[in-house]
């Protein structure tokens, strides 16, 4: 009798069209199915199927069992890496690199509350909780984590000077950037080519030159837009104060010089004597800490002239002492005044009309804060590859924990990174130095700040966005690929004619069309060449 076995089943069952033929398909198991329940259809005697779908409870175990696996806990919770090989020398580096960017945060902390709107201390309060997030979960060394003048500007240009629409920014900010970093989305920072972050900062550095004016020149300078900016300041450059003017220009002139003092070597480049080495350390760390100087003479100046009767300059004022209340972000507000001048903005906003009127500021800054950050990470890693998604929790995580303590968002600055790298940090223990810094100079230092001018501030910021404007890289573009100035300056000049937040989306934009345009028409170079035969073929 012929055997036919197909698939398991009798001649009779297959039809007479096979009959008689012998075919003997003998198809082992596969082990790589062995087990699995997802809908597969089972023959057996009774020709019975069953579609079968996981069960919750197996969903629950299988995602638990990934996300407590040792790989998965060491990538999100990156200090079970390098806590326990912790020594004494990474004591020694994380300690000096900490002291040394707590005493260049306060007094940026302080400047770029004024960026916001708000009072300068909540410019300390966004600069010390995140810090102690981020030992647990960041995932770079050289990441010093505090606010930023990009993100204090964008704060301003989104919540407008509100302290309850900026916290409740800070949380859904930080909210969005954890599950972005969840949902692995950090490839989105690949649709802001570098021409358009070039253009989005160098735009940014200008705005913030000019915001500053008001507390240099003492004029106003009311506006949403980098043009608007430079309006109010003409019409009102009939009040300018001569004196916080000079004083202003002398802080600059003085940090430009501080910050030459950097480069300044003693000696040959090898072997160097001990006391060269000390001389050059001792000039590197006053350079360094420039801000700090800065703030310390002024303050004694200011203490000097106040208590002599002499009112020449525009003060910062009180400062409140003390840590902040930790407390739920807000998410509906009666009646929210600006910070700075008390006026009254609106008298009642509930969290619907909260978040819509944050508008595209909820995308645009999560979006631009992992630019910066992963900036800063890729130009201290060696080589090593930069986990932008792991970035995208810790900062997010930092955020939220700084909505609590009524701080304004931030990341890491690549200027404060590059202190910190240069300070010999070895661990992200160096953030937890910092915000101890900061939290000293909330519980005493405080009343000294009364008598800071605010020119010194202003100037603070103008000495550090000054080196961002990045003209530098017209030259290397316009030699390589003269179409990628295009989405550039479209960026520069959306962001100084409209408001930041749809300047760089029109940059993004721009740039996204380039790239379909480059995916719709390739360019494609046939060659042909010919063998030893003579025969033709195409490359």
């Amino acid at each position: 009798m012929t055997t036919d076995r197909l698939s398991g089943l009798a001649p009779s069952e297959q039809g007479n069209d096979n009959y008689g033929s012998e075919v003997t398909l003998d198809i082992p198991p596969n082990g790589l199915y062995a087990g699995s329940s997802d809908c597969i259809v089972q023959d057996d005697d009774s020709q019975s199927q069953r579609g079968c779908c996981d069960t919750t409870g197996d969903w629950v175990k299988r995602t638990a069992s990934n996300v407590f696996r040792k790989k998965t806990l060491y990538k999100r919770l990156p200090i079970l890496q390098w806590l326990p090989k912790y020594n004494r020398d990474d004591f020694v580096g994380d300690l000096v690199a900490g002291i040394t960017v707590g005493l260049t945060v306060i007094p940026q902390g302080l400047a770029y509350a004024g960026i916001t709107g708000l009072d300068l201390q909540y410019g300390l309060y966004g600069c010390f909780f995140g810090c102690f997030i981020y030992v647990l979960f960041g995932s770079s060394k050289d990441v010093p984590v505090g606010p930023t003048a990009i993100a204090a500007l964008l704060v301003y240009q989104t919540a407008r000077g509100s302290l309850e629409k900026t916290i409740l920014l800070t949380f859904l900010t930080g909210i969005i950037e954890v599950l972005m970093g969840i949902l692995q989305l950090g490839f989105l920072i690949d649709f802001v080519s570098g021409p358009v972050s070039a253009g989005f900062t160098s735009a940014v550095a200008l705005i913030i030159f000019t915001s500053q004016l008001k507390d240099i020149l003492v004029v106003s300078t009311a506006g949403d837009t980098f043009v608007d900016m430079w309006i109010s300041i003409v019409n009102d450059i009939q009040n300018i104060s001569w004196n916080d003017t000079a004083l202003g220009v002398g802080c600059v002139a003085f940090l430009l010089i501080m910050r030459a003092m950097t480069t300044v070597k003693i000696g040959p480049k090898e072997g160097k004597k001990l006391w060269q080495q000390i001389l050059e350390k001792t000039i590197w760390l006053i350079g360094t800490s420039r801000n700090a100087v800065l703030v310390i003479l002024v303050t004694l100046v200011g203490y000097v002239l106040r208590t002599s009767g002499i009112d020449i300059f525009k003060m910062v004022g009180y400062v409140p002492k003390g840590l902040p209340e930790f407390k739920v972000p807000p998410f509906s507000v009666t009646t929210y005044t600006n910070s700075s001048s008390g006026e009254i903005i609106e008298t009642h906003e509930n969290f619907a009309q909260m978040v819509s009127s944050l508008g595209a500021g909820l995308i645009v800054v999560p979006l631009i804060s992992l630019l910066e950050n992963s900036a800063l990470v890729q130009a201290f890693a060696d080589g090593k590859p930069c986990d932008a998604n792991q970035e995208l929790i810790a900062i997010g995580l930092c955020n939220i924990g700084n909505s609590f303590a009524q701080g304004f968002r931030g990341n890491g600055p690549i200027a404060r990174g590059a202190v910190l790298n240069a300070s010999g940090v070895r661990t992200q223990l160096s953030n937890l130095y910092t915000g101890v810094i900061v939290i000293f100079a909330l519980l005493w230092l405080t009343p000294a700040f009364y008598y800071i001018p605010k020119a010194a501030l202003a100037a603070i910021i103008l000495a550090a966005v000054i080196f961002m404007v990045q003209y530098r890289v017209i030259k290397p573009m316009w030699r390589s690929k003269k179409t990628d100035l295009i989405p550039g300056i479209s960026a520069f000049i959306a962001c100084l004619l409209l408001p930041l937040q749809i300047g760089i989306l029109v940059g993004i934009g721009i740039n996204i069309v380039f790239i379909l345009y480059s995916a719709a028409r390739p360019k494609l170079r046939v060659e042909t060449a010919c063998t030893t035969n003579g025969i033709k073929y195409l490359m």
